[in-house]
């Protein structure tokens, strides 16, 4: 069944006079329970398609369908509502606040969703996010009392606080050495495994290879597709 469906989606951003192209025409769909990698150089589209999928931005013209909800045309209420309730981001920086315990960032989001959530339970879902993370020992440290792999892990656990049925990484592992690299896109294998759809944003065929297919884009359009894994 399909989470993801794309059709015919533009973007164009307008500057003064002249018209930027971007995305050209994508149809896309993307089944529940896949593990999606988007490839893509620099300026061929796929960081924008991303920003769309995440409901940060939207399309120029098109449909963009998620979890049967049409949020292509959603205004920007309606798309912070969709962001936190059925997407979970990590990022190659992990944007955790630095003074503040592994914890308290990743219940964070629960500020702005768990209006049925007490204050005793906000905590208990950040323990078991972070424990499902292996990193139930490090929930009183700050981001500079822990590793590079440590602050992604907790990254991770953030992004899966509100149980999120999609997963999008944008270059998790950018920040990250190789052995790390392998430990982080392991643990995104164990979450697709359970069930949770995870989209890739990589530049690296290594890191793409974890996944089990491959979506490549260029100049605005989706040029193939591959499975394997």
């Amino acid at each position: 069944m399909a989470l993801i469906e794309l059709e015919n989606i533009t973007k164009t951003y307008f500057l003064g006079e002249i018209d930027v192209p971007v995305l050209k025409g994508i149809s896309l769909s993307i089944d529940k329970g896949e593990y999606v990698a988007l490839m893509g150089a620099s300026g061929s589209g796929k960081s924008t398609l991303m920003n769309i999928l995440g409901c940060l931005d939207r399309p120029t013209s098109g449909f963009y369908r998620l979890d049967g909800e049409e949020v292509g045309s959603a205004d920007g209420d309606r798309r912070a509502v969709v962001r936190n309730r059925k997407i979970g981001f990590v990022f190659q920086s992990f944007n955790l606040l630095p003074r503040t315990s592994a914890l308290e960032n990743v219940i964070m989001p629960l500020t702005y969703t768990a209006g049925d959530l007490s204050a005793k339970e906000c905590p208990k879902r950040g323990m078991e996010m972070l424990e499902r993370v292996g990193l139930k020992d490090r929930m009183h440290h700050h981001p500079s009392q822990l590793s590079g792999g440590q602050q992604q892990r907790v990254a991770i656990a953030r992004a899966l606080i509100n149980h999120p049925p999609v997963l999008f990484a944008d270059e998790p592992t950018g920040n990250l050495d190789s052995s790390t690299s392998e430990e982080v896109m392991e643990m995104f294998s164990a979450l697709n495994s359970e069930g949770i759809t995870v989209i890739l944003v990589t530049h690296s065929v290594e890191i793409a290879n974890f996944a089990k297919r491959t979506i490549h884009v260029q100049d605005g359009l989706i040029v193939s597709g591959s499975y394997g894994g």
